[in-house]
């Protein structure tokens, strides 16, 4: 069988990308390789196709236990024999594995390294019993102690090499610079390995950075206008962690927190939920998302810098992994450099310590940069990226410049008032004539004290990084973030120019892809594929992944020779489900009266599609129960309930006039049209506790809709 045929017939695809056929092809030459690819770019493909043509057993090392599960569900359901080996199981269950691939019942086994060598049944012995074909190192870098993510028991895996001199080696990694690409050769013990070095650009990633100011009101915005989108949110702290997972449920939106430190069976329940399609959003610490390959996840949020740009770019990348539009939010402080840099200084390490805020430098000029975001990514990983991208916040804001000249001459005044020795939090308290005790007397006697209390803290902070991050202001010093005008600036206020700025205004819109398909039918086979895979009890994305799902809502196939067509539709999966999706389309076309060439003949509206668990409070709604009924009903909190309606309602399946009376909805609809506000918070702020956030979102819902 040759390569392309088993991509067709198991995978439902009908062309390589990028370096996988040569890669594979290597492979199958018996050559060692390393192949460096960005997630989401099919490194498992590289391996697994392979397994199906060659003779004997694949081993896949990993250290992500959780994720073995899922990749063998997935090679299940398209019909190649697959296991895994790992502490999660019983010793009958190891037994009965080993046994099966003893017998060679099984082409691809999964473990974790230390299966290897540990244990009283190291399971290299094991090996040497069965025609070991190829082995295949994921995540190599964990091999390298300058990786972001090392892994002492990967060291190992040289000596396993050399036990094996005739069977062929791959090595697979997302992330890796130059020290780490010559450290994952020289430890595994590879032999002359050919290497592939993928595009690290993710298209279809828009990158975001923000200041940290007034964040949860941002994240809150962000979230509202993707509804529908599941998504991770990253925290540097456990406590942080669930108070921003209980402040995201109390605003309605469905999420659960996930660290160390909840009890094992909670912290498995929740990520169950994720993964499944039960919960949007999932709240956690850096520790989520390793074993994850949840390939619908939308977007990835960081309320803390990360470390380094590797961390930075595999955790985004976790974000469409499916190929359709991902959103990479960042949210950035000036002091997370140094609440970092005091985390790594608890090494013992001098050499890690040297290297890693070395790598931390570089992550704060990225959150500072004034150029193309994936330019800069791009760049650090070694690759030229000609064009700037226009899909980054940079980008956007390109052309686009505000003249803050009076503002920022009296910032900078502030600063050299107060001798250059203060950071942007006390600069900005003197500028609002603030009474804190941190203001001395003898600051409150300045002449700039009190002259920029007509702006916001959230304005100021705005200004500030941006007089960063164009060059006018300097942090340099490591122990505290000190401010100080540079001579650029000094030379603009010696020649009374202007200062016309780029400033972030935050717009989370911006860039925002809509893909060409019929939403309804579309909300459709998502109900179909939760039923099927909560009957196999697997995640949704194994059944078909979401860009399978829009592409069948897209082009309406109604035969086996037209579904066959659709990117991931092989003839495994036609045979297990192809049917029920077929039936479920020509129904559609048959009740909406919709011709082959997609067109609707009637005047039926085609609606927003809905989840699931957004169909069942409808239900409950019909049902004539209020919303407090039908969180009790449910067991969930009153605002999940109230994010549904409001979803609901978006999507034409609830009239607004069931919920607020035409005057209620005039009035709030009159107050923001004087306000000229869009966002809710100052509508929120105007009428106090007289109208909830809900009632606020509800009734400019309508306009938005009549609009």
């Amino acid at each position: 069988m040759k390569p392309l045929d088993v991509l067709k017939n198991f995978y439902g695809y009908h062309s390589f990308r990028g370096h996988q056929e040569a890669i594979i092809q290597t492979v199958l030459d018996g050559k060692d390789c390393i192949a460096l690819m960005p997630t989401g770019a099919g490194k498992s493909v590289c391996f697994q196709v392979p397994a199906m043509i060659l003779p004997g057993l694949t081993l896949v090392l990993s250290p992500l236990i959780a994720l073995m599960k899922d990749q063998v569900d997935a090679m299940n359901q398209l019909g190649i024999p697959a296991a895994f080996l790992n502490s999660s199981q019983d010793i009958s269950e190891q037994r009965y594995i080993s046994g099966q691939v003893l017998a060679g019942h099984i082409k691809i086994l999964y473990v974790a390294p230390e299966k290897l060598y540990g244990g009283n049944y190291p399971l290299v012995d094991m090996l040497q019993k069965v025609e070991l074909s190829l082995v295949a190192v994921d995540e190599a870098h964990c091999v390298s102690q300058w990786g972001h993510d090392f892994r002492p028991e990967y060291l190992k895996l040289g000596q396993l090499r050399k036990s094996f001199p005739s069977t062929t080696f791959l090595a697979l990694t997302a992330t890796a610079d130059r020290d780490t690409r010559k450290d994952i050769a020289d430890r595994l013990n590879l032999q002359r390995p050919q290497w592939f070095i993928s595009s690290f650009d993710r298209p279809n990633i828009t990158y975001r950075i923000s200041l940290r100011s007034d964040a949860f009101a941002k994240l809150v915005d962000f979230l509202r206008i993707r509804p529908n989108d599941s998504g991770i949110i990253y925290c540097l702290s456990r406590k942080s962690v669930e108070e921003t997972a209980d402040r995201l449920c109390a605003n309605g939106f469905s999420a659960v927190p996930y660290h160390a430190g909840l009890e094992r069976d909670v912290r498995q329940a929740n990520q169950e939920k994720f993964i499944k399609d039960e919960i949007r959003i999932i709240v956690a610490t850096i520790a989520f998302g390793m074993g994850i390959d949840k390939s619908n996840v939308r977007f990835v949020v960081h309320t803390n810098m990360p470390q380094n740009i590797e961390s930075y770019y595999q955790e985004t990348g976790r974000a469409g992994r499916d190929g359709l539009p991902g959103e990479a939010l960042l949210f950035y402080s000036f002091g997370d450099k140094i609440t970092l840099g005091r985390m790594i200084e608890s090494s013992d390490n001098p050499e890690y310590v040297r290297n890693m805020k070395s790598k931390l430098d570089t992550m704060v000029r990225f959150c500072q940069t004034k150029k193309c975001r994936r330019k800069f990514l791009l760049q650090y990983f070694g690759e030229d990226y000609g064009e700037e991208c226009g899909n980054c916040d940079i980008c956007f804001q390109k052309g686009s410049k505000t003249d803050v000249t009076i503002y920022a001459q009296m910032l900078l005044s502030a600063v050299v008032r107060l001798d250059q020795k203060f950071g942007i939090g006390h600069v900005i308290m003197v500028l609002r004539g603030s009474q804190a005790a941190k203001v001395t007397e003898q600051q409150k006697l300045l002449s700039v004290y009190g002259i920029g209390k007509d702006k916001s803290a959230e304005f100021w902070k705005l200004l500030g990084h941006q007089l960063l991050v164009e060059g006018y202001l300097l942090q340099d010093d490591p122990l505290r973030p000190v401010l100080s005008l540079t001579s650029l600036a000094w030379e603009k206020l010696k020649k009374k120019e202007k200062f016309l700025l780029s400033m972030p205004n935050d717009d989370f819109t911006s860039g925002m892809q809509q893909t060409e398909k019929d939403d309804a039918l579309l909300g459709q086979l998502k109900v179909l594929r939760a039923d099927l895979a909560r009957n196999q009890n697997v995640p949704p994305y194994i059944i078909f992944s979401d860009a399978t799902l829009e592409e069948m809502a897209r082009y309406y196939p109604e035969s086996d020779h037209q579904l066959l067509k659709i990117n991931g539709v092989g003839q495994q999966k036609l045979e297990k489900y192809g049917k029920q999706f077929l039936t479920i389309i020509r129904d559609y076309l048959r009740e909406n009266e919709i011709n082959k060439e997609g067109k609707s003949q009637s005047k039926k509206p085609v609606k927003k599609g809905i989840s699931i668990s957004e169909r069942d409070t409808l239900e409950y709604f019909k049902e004539g129960l209020s919303i407090p009924q039908i969180a009790a009903k449910r067991g969930l909190a009153q605002s999940t309930i109230e994010g549904h309606i409001v979803d609901l309602a978006m999507a034409g399946e609830i009239k607004v006039s069931a919920l607020l009376t035409n005057a209620v909805q005039e009035e709030i609809q009159m107050v923001k049209a004087q306000l000229r506000v869009e966002k809710l918070k100052p509508l929120k702020e105007h009428f106090g506790d007289k109208y909830s956030y809900f009632q606020l979102r509800l009734a400019t819902l309508v306009a938005e809709t009549a609009n």
